[in-house]
């Protein structure tokens, strides 16, 4: 695995490989990598010539300073498992590389709805610091193929909507969320769990299975007070639980049978805010 921690000298790099006729793959991350990073990596190489995983973790999409500084950073381990799984290339680089500008006042994009609903609604300003980093990583890498986890659903249709907007001729997949023996959604905020916090955490992908299980055509909300009790149960402060289209995440109130829809929950399990979804049909 090359590591290189300049956009310049990834770019030349890459260039060169390009003329050569080889297709890219790009796994943006955040770092503290689990299993479903490598998973991620893994659909990677199964498309592309050349896998290139990012790690970065991103300023600009933390509303919250105090999340942004408790971050988990194991970038030694996370090298470790990315020359394990076959990764060919690791960029690495620092804030002033992504922002040689600085951090502020940064571009803005039109979202629409999206921006404004579930995540959006909790974490205002997530979403641009989203597109702003995205779009200076895609730019940099130039990926043939892009992959990201479903977990982050509404994330992905947020990153779709940039490519469009871009006019970027990269393929998005969205890679189905990887999940311990219990059912909890891998993520990197686990590791922030005690462990009885980490008991009550599989509550949330039970509520979603509960969801999934009950739904019927109708009036959506007896099932949504089933998974919120469920919720309250386990110790969980719960900022949302949804029934909405998977297409574009707007609201189902009566739910017709036959429309695809998404079941989504963010809670609180004591200071660690976990988020998870599962698509219903």
């Amino acid at each position: 695995m090359i590591l290189f921690k300049r956009a310049t000298d990834l770019q030349q790099w890459l260039d060169n490989q390009r003329g050569t006729g080889k297709k890219t793959g790009f796994v943006p991350t955040m770092g503290a990598l689990h299993s479903g990073h490598i998973h991620l990596i893994d659909a990677c190489r199964a498309l592309a010539d050349l896998t290139i995983c990012s790690i970065f973790v991103n300023p600009s999409q933390f509303n919250n300073p105090r999340d942004f500084e408790k971050y988990p950073v194991s970038t030694e381990k996370d090298v470790e498992m990315l020359v394990k799984a076959g990764t060919d290339v690791l960029f690495l680089p620092s804030i002033p590389e992504i922002y040689p500008l600085g951090d502020k006042g940064l571009e803005t994009y039109d979202l629409g709805d999206l921006e404004t609903l579930l995540e959006g609604q909790y974490r205002p300003g997530h979403f641009q610091g989203v597109c702003q980093v995205m779009s200076r990583l895609l730019n940099i890498v130039k990926p043939d193929h892009l992959f990201m986890g479903q977990k982050d659903f509404q994330q992905c249709l947020i990153v779709q909507r940039l490519i469009d907007i871009l006019g970027l001729a990269v393929l998005f997949h969205t890679v189905p969320t990887v999940r311990e023996a219990d059912g909890l959604a891998q993520s990197s905020r686990n590791r922030r769990l005690s462990p009885d916090q980490r008991k009550n955490a599989v509550a949330i992908s039970q509520s979603l299975g509960l969801i999934r299980q009950k739904l019927v055509p109708g009036d959506s909300e007896p099932i949504i007070e089933l998974a919120r009790k469920k919720l309250d149960a386990a110790h969980f402060k719960t900022d949302y639980i949804q029934i909405a289209r998977a297409a574009d995440l707007q609201p189902i109130q009566t739910w017709n049978g036959k429309e695809k829809a998404v079941a989504l929950i963010a809670a609180f399990q004591g200071e660690v805010r976990l988020i998870d979804n599962m698509l219903l049909n």
